[in-house]
């Protein structure tokens, strides 16, 4: 008789757990459950007016990745929907002293050569001197090796901010991934180079219309079995080593006929997986949490984040720097690789497939001038997003600022004085979304990333989420798949690298070793 998987949460990772475990219809019998009306959690899609931007959705939650995303483009691909390459380019900070990018030479990099051929050394010195340096928060690591607090603020701050999302945490956040950042052979996003540092325009992703995508996927998964509950919320009744688990489920719904009703109904389950966030994980346990699942959730720390979608052109020119203006470039020296560089930033606007001839940026940060380690970060989202340049077309110049989507995120609502949301125009607002992120901090790699091999399988209950690593939508699947691997599901090799990432996240969260199989290519 199939055994019985309830599923809590609907986003990547529960998404990716059911599917693994659909695999096997013979063996389990799975639901899904989630309390929002869609599946896909924070990666979702919103409606745009195609006839003032080109395109007629946008991606506003979860927008691209890196090379590494292999599980995610994999699902992409079986449900029809293809990644698309994008060259990125990214512009940090505002002001001829502050402004750095990777496509061309700045004043600011210029400048800070001496410190970049530091940062070289210390990356070194992090990597041979791992676990103990590679947990110290950069804050600290700046400080010990004697950083200038304008080369930790402006530039290696908003490196990291930019590659894990992290805004104002960014100081706490442990040094081992700004090593990871320029050295792994995996998760690399720029090479390091000892004079520009940037050196390149690194290959990225941007993801499929996402709200089409979870659709697909959801319609596909009850094809194959799985039970599909949304709107419905959950209460753990009960928790047992050996007689499994008993779940409370209360569906609402609501028709233009009716009025709003619910119905509850008491389950009983073989295996829980808690797809949810850990506080969240938490208060659904309550009184059946134990000190253990208490000590390692309770570490997670939150923050609300505030994103606004908007086409303020004026607003945006204005926090981030968006044109190749002579004082932000440095002048041309018959260096061959450089000068290249320089005139392609300064070259006429021109649509490519995989990105933009000319200085295009789509990522954006700058400092505030009274908290310089805080970060306010931006996107140019008809610049990233490849929709907007198919329905352009190749070769055409960019479209008139003010026909720009772009996003605008606001970090940490404890620091919300030094928000600027109030200066956007509200009649050019598009949406506003409030967000729960959790903080890359280096208690975060020192308590609750190791605690969680003693959660998993524990009182019949596995745990899955990108925050049980690192906060990244690849994380997400690859936890489901890991949840459902450890349930008995099949993990089917199909990419050296991707098979990789697999064993290193169910060793160091699951504490188990994966057996590896002769690969299949699809």
């Amino acid at each position: 008789m199939p055994q019985k998987i309830a599923i809590i949460g609907a986003g990547a990772a529960g998404m990716s757990c059911a599917a693994s475990l659909a695999a096997h219809p013979d063996r389990f019998a799975v639901t899904l459950v989630d309390v929002a009306s869609l599946t896909g959690g924070q990666a979702t899609s919103i409606p745009l007016d195609a006839s003032q931007f080109g395109a007629s959705w946008l991606n506003d939650g979860v927008q691209g990745g890196s090379p590494i995303f292999r599980h995610t483009f994999r699902f992409f691909r079986q449900h029809g929907h293809e990644p698309q390459p994008v060259q990125l380019q990214v512009a940090f900070g505002k002001g001829r002293d502050a402004f750095f990018t990777n496509v061309f030479p700045s004043p600011l990099i210029e400048a800070s050569r001496p410190e970049i051929l530091k940062l070289g050394r210390v990356l070194k010195c992090i990597k041979y001197a791992m676990p103990i340096l590679g947990l110290v928060p950069v804050k600290t690591l700046l400080s010990l090796f004697r950083f200038s607090a304008h080369f930790g603020t402006r530039v290696v701050l908003p490196l990291l901010a930019l590659f894990l999302g992290t805004g104002n945490q960014t100081p706490n956040v442990p040094c081992i991934l700004l090593e990871r950042l320029f050295d792994d052979p995996q998760m690399r996003l720029w090479e390091y180079d000892a004079d520009s540092l940037l050196p390149n325009r690194p290959t990225m992703y941007t993801f499929p219309n996402l709200g089409d995508f979870y659709r697909d996927w959801t319609a596909d998964l009850q094809a194959r079995g799985v039970e599909v509950l949304l709107n419905t919320r959950t209460e753990i009744l009960r928790r047992h080593p050996r007689d499994g688990v008993t779940l409370s489920f209360t569906t609402s719904t609501s028709t233009p006929a009716e009025s709003a009703h619910s119905t509850s109904v008491k389950r009983d389950f073989d295996y829980l997986v808690l797809c949810t966030q850990p506080d969240e994980s938490k208060n659904l346990l309550g009184s059946l949490a134990t000190w253990k699942e208490k000590y390692v959730l309770g570490g997670v720390r939150f923050y609300n984040d505030l994103t606004i979608t908007h086409c303020d052109a004026a607003y945006f020119t204005r926090t981030f720097e968006t044109q190749c203006t002579p004082d932000l470039c440095v002048e041309k020296k018959k260096d061959k690789a450089r000068d290249e560089r320089i005139a392609f930033a300064q070259s006429s606007s021109a649509c490519q497939s995989d990105g933009w001839q000319g200085f295009h940026p789509m990522y954006y940060t700058h400092s505030y001038a009274n908290a310089p380690e805080c970060i306010e970060m931006g996107f140019d989202c008809s610049n990233y997003q490849h929709q907007f340049r198919q329905a352009l077309g190749e070769g055409n110049p960019s479209p008139p600022p003010d026909r720009h989507v772009y996003q605008t995120i606001f970090l940490d609502d404890s620091r919300r004085d030094l928000w600027t949301c109030d200066e956007i125009d509200a009649d050019k607002v598009i949406a506003r979304k409030e967000w729960h992120q959790f903080g890359h901090r280096w208690q975060h790699y020192l308590r609750v990333v190791p605690g969680m091999m003693f959660l998993n399988g524990k009182n019949r209950t596995f745990y899955a989420g990108s925050w049980t690593m690192v906060n990244m939508h690849e994380i997400a699947c690859i936890s489901g798949i890991a949840a459902a691997h450890r349930l008995g599901a099949t993990y089917e090799p199909f990419d050296d690298l991707a098979e990789d990432l697999f064993a290193k996240y169910l060793l160091v969260c699951h504490g188990v070793r994966h057996k590896k199989q002769s690969k299949k290519q699809s």
